[in-house]
């Protein structure tokens, strides 16, 4: 056997592998929302409410909402012209750090505990209803 066909069966069984260990692993623990609750007062409290505009958009509904339409909040250009929809995966982007996700934006804050962050955003889709 040639050596690279030696190194090309060995990546592919590195890549099966990692494939099967990607497929057993355990799904993300679901956020809790009435801890996500305490924290959205305690962080996000300053610039958002549920249901008032703000410095940031009010968030009812805001899971399941298309980015930058809440109803008479000034967006950033970035926000308006953004093609997401908040759902958890997004959601977790943005509040990880929203300058990666939607550069240009204007909001300069980031939760950086992944549990915090589920928490929040259980709390959020709670609220939204869904």
């Amino acid at each position: 056997m040639t050596r690279t066909l030696a190194l090309i069966l060995a990546g592919a069984a590195f890549l099966v592998a990692g494939m099967s260990l990607a497929a057993t692993a355990a799904p993300a623990a679901p956020g809790d929302p009435a801890n996500g609750k305490v924290l959205y007062e305690s962080r996000c409290g300053a610039c958002h409410s549920l249901d008032a505009n703000r410095v940031g958009p009010a968030h009812r509904g805001v899971y399941g909402r298309h980015v930058g339409t809440a109803p008479g909040f000034d967006y950033s250009p970035s926000l308006k012209n953004a093609q997401i929809v908040w759902n958890g995966a997004t959601l977790d982007a943005w509040l990880t750090d929203p300058e990666k996700l939607i550069p240009g934006q204007r909001m300069n804050y980031s939760v950086p505990d992944a549990k915090d962050r589920a928490d929040v955003i259980a709390y959020l889709k709670q609220e939204s209803g869904q």
